[in-house]
């Protein structure tokens, strides 16, 4: 059951107040003694998260990405074609590049030689200032020095002025000076490094995670070759990207799997006043919009001037063909840029001198002549295409045109849904078991499946922050819905209310009334589906909710087991088969062919139930099916409370990918979705749980 909480007053009576004793006065001292300067690099190891953004898995990999993206300036530079990254035994990663080498000689400012400079010092390097980078990226712009303090050790190899020089470090601390130990004819720079346990939390690189980087770094630096190499298993395993096409290939990889509206895509690589404006885009029989935009080969994932002026070129641009030519009738209203990007898979890439990004993670690009520069060259290079090319220009315009029929239809159907009260006039749903807390930043709502879930929930949970709403059946799958029909589902319905967001055009995050909300559905096939349905529902209408990170998925546990009083709950196979022979151990008893009953919930043993392989005699292992058939306690105690539950949190860490798998896992379309299910048909377990 859940704990009982203890309110103690903390206010004291007059009475009391008048009888106390004044407060002590604190006298900490400030002064120039309690100002600490951080030399070198000691402020990276001081607070690493300020520099890679954290210390776990996202903070490892940005260790790779900022050596890598030295590489790739020396590249957009005109100086290197070939990058190589290489994953090794222990946890050590390689980085190489052919590109100049990182100066060797004396720097006139530090007295020290210039690559000690650029290891050990912050902001040091030749994008600051001068003519050897036009255009840099970098996300905080803090580069290599930052990998050196982070790094128990580090080998920087420079091929420069036909010589090899090396310098080792330690955790930022250099071994020695930089030694000449033998002769090279080519030049470029290779990083080796080992980052230090003591400061993130694990030191397992992920292939995905960089293959997608490095496959992404590829596409925006066209004619760059990338190698990678996995060295870490016995067989080596090896990927390279190379493409000749830029963006052009980029758009063409993103609509891979759709059906494409254009036999030939958009693409301008043009210069305007000193910026570079690359862009592409598809149109695909789809309703979704992907946009992907970049500055300097970052990734600006809230958009920022570039996509603003990109979207201005594409909205009057296609207006004007459309009124050109009889497409659009004099009293007809407007195309909105909504009609003109939906089905629209476009990449907006600028390169500029001095990028400016706003907000703390650099989501947004401020740069105002970026906007300029991108409208004026997709203007013209657009206006021209239509002109050009009309066969394609009439599937461009029809596909707009019928997104706009689409978008008045719906917003009669929805005014219509609305007018009639969709929302029974916003009050909570009866079934819903409210929190008493009106506290979203404490409030916890459990979506259950079911009744008889539903019902073990509300008897187990802490009324004071956890609302509880079983849902019935299976929901409506909202990605081949149009917004009306998902309105009159009343589940849906009783959802949205219950979330107090609204949806749509009125959707208003700061109205949520929970800042955790918990899928907790059966362990089953069934349970799978209404886990998926509701994570596309989330995805598709409340994506802010999943970007804020208020959407989890409960982990109730697979097996009980019990050996004498001894009671344990297990999540996985594998934690079953440990604790199993933990037990085994603690008896002292041989390895032995035995059975163990899987019992129910009530201690009884069914006939033909399925019976688990062991080598223990008398030991009790319960397998759940379902939430309905755990009581209160135990659901409690194993899924609720928040002091033993495992909750995964979702996130959308690939946002384009997460679009991608919805649409071919819950769209119309069979053969992706056959296709999907017969490449990864084998790495399946646990499909039943």
């Amino acid at each position: 059951m859940p704990r009982k909480i203890k309110h103690t007053s903390q206010n004291k009576s007059q009475e009391q107040q008048k009888n106390s004793p004044p407060a002590t006065k604190k006298t900490s001292s400030y002064s120039a003694e309690d100002i600490y300067v951080l030399e070198g690099l000691e402020p990276v190891r001081k607070r690493p998260g300020m520099y890679i953004g954290s210390t776990g898995v996202e903070g490892l990999h940005h260790l790779i990405w900022e050596v890598v993206d030295n590489s790739i300036d020396e590249a957009m530079a005109g100086f290197a074609r070939n990058i190589a990254v290489e994953l090794l035994a222990g946890n050590k990663v390689a980085i190489t590049d052919d590109g100049r080498g990182i100066p060797v000689e004396m720097h006139k400012q530090t007295k020290k030689s210039a690559l000690e400079t650029v290891l050990t010092t912050l902001h040091a390097g030749g994008k600051f200032g001068g003519e050897s980078y036009k255009v840099a990226g970098g996300l905080h712009g803090v580069g290599v020095s930052v990998v050196n303090a982070l790094s128990e050790w580090l080998r920087v190899e420079v091929c420069r002025d036909e010589g090899l020089y090396v310098q080792e470090y330690k955790r930022g601390v250099p071994s020695g000076k930089v030694k000449k130990i033998g002769a090279c004819k080519q030049t470029g720079t290779k990083v080796s490094f080992l980052p230090d346990a003591s400061v993130f939390s694990s030191l397992e690189f992920g292939d995905k995670k960089i293959l997608d980087h490095l496959r992404q770094q590829a596409y925006l630096t066209k004619g760059v070759q990338i190698n990678f190499a996995d060295r870490r298993g016995k067989v080596p395993i090896f990927h390279s990207f190379y493409f000749e096409g830029g963006l052009l290939s980029f758009v063409k990889y993103l609509g891979r799997s759709e059906k494409q509206l254009q036999e030939e895509v958009f693409y301008v690589n043009k210069d305007y006043e000193s910026i570079n404006v690359e862009v592409a885009f598809l149109y695909i029989d789809d309703l979704e919009v992907k946009e992907l935009s970049f500055a300097n080969n970052i990734y600006t994932p809230d958009g920022g001037m570039h996509l603003t002026g990109f979207k201005s070129a594409m909205t009057r641009s296609l207006n004007n063909y459309a009124r050109s030519e009889n497409y659009l009738k004099e009293k007809e209203e407007n195309l909105t840029s909504d009609d003109t990007r939906e089905g629209l898979i476009a990449i907006v890439s600028v390169k500029l001198r001095e990028p400016q990004f706003e907000g703390q993670t650099k989501a947004r690009l401020g740069n105002p002549e970026a906007r300029t520069a991108v409208e004026s060259v997709v203007g013209e290079a657009l206006k021209e295409f239509l002109e050009k090319k009309p066969n394609e220009a009439r599937k461009v315009i029809e596909k707009v045109l019928l997104a706009a029929k689409a978008r008045r239809a719906a917003k009669a159907a929805k005014d219509t849904v609305l007018r009639k009260g969709a929302f029974d006039g916003l009050t909570l749903p009866g079934k819903l078991a409210d929190c008493s807390s009106r506290d979203p930043a404490e409030s916890e709502l459990f979506i259950v499946e079911g009744d008889s879930a539903g019902g073990s929930a509300k008897g187990g949970r802490d009324r004071r922050i956890q609302a509880i709403l079983p849902l019935r059946g299976k929901i409506l799958n909202v990605e081949k819905a149009r917004l009306d029909k998902m309105l009159s589902n009343q589940e849906i319905r009783s959802l949205v209310v219950a979330i107090g967001t609204a949806i749509a055009d009125e959707f208003d995050l700061s109205k949520i009334r929970y800042h955790k909300i918990v899928i907790m559905t059966d362990a089953d096939v069934d349970g799978a589906h209404i886990r998926t349905l509701l994570l596309t529902l989330f995805y598709r209408y409340f994506r802010e909710i999943v970007e804020a990170g208020y959407i989890y998925i409960a982990q109730p546990p697979l097996y009980r087991i019990q050996s004498g009083k001894d009671v344990r709950y297990v999540y996985t196979e594998a934690e079953k088969d440990k604790v199993v022979a933990e037990i085994q151990k603690a008896r002292g008893e041989k390895s032995v062919k035995g059975k163990i009953k899987l019992e129910k919930e009530e201690g009884e043993t069914k006939d033909g139930e399925e019976v688990q392989e062991t080598g223990l005699r008398g030991v009790n292992l319960q397998r759940y099916k379902g939430l309905g058939e755990m009581n209160p306690d135990q659901l409690w105690e194993t899924t609720m409370n928040p002091e033993n539950r495992l909750l995964k949190q979702v996130m959308v860490e690939d946002a384009e990918e997460a679009d991608r798998l919805f649409d071919v896992l819950m769209g119309d379309d069979v053969l992706p979705r056959k296709k999907f299910i017969e490449l990864h048909a084998l790495n399946v377990k646990n499909l039943d749980v």
